[in-house]
């Protein structure tokens, strides 16, 4: 019967959860699990239950895709340290060869039979002979895999703004699209340094309370409109729906704040309306 457990995988700090399909597997066993089309070496631990609502936490398990054998640990140990030694050699050729590309990272199939080697590069890179003198040196296949700045930073993990585990390379298992729009919607300043992950990227997670957002400025004036209060005609410069407050600039330049509990349409100055 198919359940959900953890799994701890070498390469990443957090465990991830996987579906362990026919499988029966229990906690501290060696398994093999489908990790972006790469098979690779885990051991079951207990499923993390995300005290979260967000669509991205939700559904998308790795596959468990059979118990680890005694060759598969031994296997493992000894790439540990072949890794090393494999993207020295790589970063080598790379240097030889005069290539516009970043390495990564190096990935070791639980058999040995297959070596990945994890790059980033802003252009198309012709690897062939990359490639083929690796495969002569190493003795073994080779594949090149382009990866984006976002997968660059899940595959190495570290800590983000917050102070916690990157959110990619501990729960998210799928990339969304993150707007400019998201942050002008919640408010945030448009600093590239406030708001950028490790990765280069707009953060993942100003998509987190962007649905939020929305609703509670469902029916709100937009930011620039003029309004109509007690002390006259004001522009709207803010709205910050966490202290439910719109912030109203005068004419004479005083700022005064307005409950969004005593907004009424109507308070709004048509655009033709004269001064």
């Amino acid at each position: 019967m198919s359940r959900i457990v953890g799994v701890k995988l070498r390469k990443r700090s957090f465990p991830i959860n996987a579906d362990t399909g026919d499988l029966d597997v229990q906690e501290n066993d060696k398994v093999v699990v489908d990790v972006d089309g790469v098979p690779t070496l885990g051991t079951v631990v207990p499923p993390i239950r995300y005290k979260c609502l967000i669509k991205q936490c939700s559904q998308n398990y790795i596959k468990i895709l059979r118990k680890a054998e005694e060759t598969d640990v031994r296997q493992e140990e000894l790439n540990i340290r072949m890794e090393r030694d494999y993207f020295q050699a790589c970063l080598r050729k790379i240097k030889e060869q005069q290539l516009d590309m970043k390495l990564v990272d190096v990935s070791i199939e639980p058999d040995g039979s297959k070596v990945i080697f994890f790059f980033v590069a802003e252009n198309r890179v012709d690897f062939r002979q990359l490639v083929k003198e690796l495969a002569s040196e190493l003795r073994t296949r080779i594949e090149m895999r382009q990866i984006g700045a976002r997968t660059e930073a899940q595959r190495l993990g570290g800590l983000g703004c917050c102070g916690r585990e990157l959110c990619c390379s501990s729960f998210l298992r799928k990339f969304y699209p993150i707007t400019v729009r998201m942050t002008k919607e919640q408010g945030l300043p448009l600093d590239p340094e406030k708001i950028s992950g490790l990765c280069g990227r707009l953060m993942c997670c100003l998509s987190y309370e962007y649905d939020m957002y929305i609703e509670c400025l469902e029916g709100l004036p937009k930011i620039g409109k003029k309004i109509m209060t007690q002390h006259g005609i004001g522009k709207i410069k803010q709205i910050n729906v966490i202290s439910r407050k719109i912030s109203i600039e005068l004419e004479d330049g005083i700022v005064v704040d307005l409950s969004i509990d005593d907004f009424h349409p109507d308070m709004l100055v048509p655009t033709d309306a004269k001064q």
